[in-house]
């Protein structure tokens, strides 16, 4: 009976499929394709959360679905029991309210390992920004002890070659180098025993609030997910804020800089100017100096020329007699002058002659003055 059934729905179905058009079979391809897909979902959904779940809590969740459910099945059982097999195979499902608690779980689990994977991914970054901090760090120490090692050792070994100093100069570097490596591994190593020690009281102050059950609980939870929520808004709104603030700092610095630029501009260019302002006032200093002093020439220069003029003006021209006589003056005493030149350069050329004839004299005297010893001696 129950195949006789099954063979009569399809053959109804087939007949009701045969009597649609093209664009109605269509149609109903494409939604049996989106009801499919969505089926598919909902069933990966689901093998996600029933591979998850242990076997007794899946009991416990979908016991009384499913006792509502054969209800249900066996009230059509008693109205219909030739469609009751196929009904049966094709509604029974999860319920609206199961698949929300499913995609809720689903998505509660999608965020907190969104939330899991965003923290590590962080841990990761802040450790690797730790490192690269670090290598920084030891790179400029690096960079620092090979300019102080090029300045104080290498300098010296290449100006004193093979000399002790130089040798003891390389070994007492080395030894502070040492020293200060110890001491900072015994700074690190009380530093790690503090942290140590720290870590473990706030371990047992921890394991103390576990067990005076002070735990959070679900209701607790929640609302610490509340405020989380309402916190990180309230920092995304801080971060806006600080955002805009550093814009606004940004814009005032270029401003600022802009400013300084024109300050630095109008003071060389005031400089410029007072350098030109005093080169200018010494030159009218000199000026002014100058003109004083061609004032005073020019004032010299008037009482001269009113003394000239005044002379000229007084001049009378002498008569011609007198201007004879000075003229005849004048020719005597040139006579008398080429005279008198005459007797210097005779009494000039005696004396000449008179100094060689005494030069031999005391030639001769010094001569004689040489032989006398001699022939004493003999």
């Amino acid at each position: 009976m129950a195949d006789e059934d099954s063979e009569s729905v399809r053959t109804a179905e087939s007949q009701e499929l045969a009597a649609l058009h093209l664009p109605q079979l269509e149609a109903l391809v494409q939604e049996t394709s989106h009801a499919l897909s969505i089926l598919k979902v909902e069933t990966e959904m689901f093998e996600k959360y029933y591979n998850k779940m242990e076997p007794k809590d899946l009991v416990s969740h979908l016991l009384p679905d499913i006792h509502g459910s054969s209800l249900d099945l066996g009230q059509t059982r008693t109205r219909r029991k030739s469609k009751s097999r196929a009904a049966a195979d094709r509604f029974i499902g999860l319920t609206v309210e199961q698949k929300n608690d499913l995609a809720q779980r689903e998505l509660d689990e999608t965020k907190e390992e969104i939330q899991q994977t965003k923290g590590d991914s962080e841990r990761i970054i802040q450790n690797y920004q730790a490192v690269m901090e670090e290598a920084d760090i030891r790179w400029a120490d690096i960079k620092k002890a090979t300019c102080n090692f090029n300045k104080d050792i290498i300098q010296t070994i290449s100006k004193k070659k093979g000399s002790v100093i130089a040798s003891e100069k390389v070994l007492r570097y080395l030894e502070e180098k040492n020293h200060y490596r110890d001491a900072m591994k015994e700074k690190l190593r009380l530093k790690n025993d503090s942290l140590k020690v720290q870590k473990k009281k706030l371990q047992l102050q921890l394991k103390q609030k576990e067990e005076m059950g002070e735990a959070l609980h679900e209701v607790d939870f929640q609302q610490l997910k509340i405020e989380n929520a309402q916190f990180l808004e309230k920092i995304d709104e801080r971060n806006r804020d600080l955002l805009q603030l550093k814009l606004t700092a940004g814009n005032t610095l270029q401003i600022l800089n802009s400013y300084k630029r024109k300050l630095q501009n109008a003071t060389a260019a005031s400089a410029r100017l007072m350098k030109d302002i005093s080169q200018r006032k010494e030159a009218l200093e000199k000026m002014e100096r100058e003109t004083i002093l061609v004032e005073e020439e020019r004032a010299k220069a008037e009482s001269v020329n009113k003394q000239l003029r005044q002379q000229l003006s007084d001049y009378r021209v002498p008569p011609v007699l007198k201007y004879v006589n000075q003229k005849m003056a004048i020719c005597d005493l040139e006579n008398n002058i080429k005279i008198w030149e005459r007797k210097v350069e005779i009494a000039e050329m005696s004396l000449q002659s008179y100094r060689r004839a005494w030069n031999k004299v005391k030639v001769a005297s010094k001569q004689l003055q040489l032989c006398l010893p001699l022939q004493g001696g003999q």
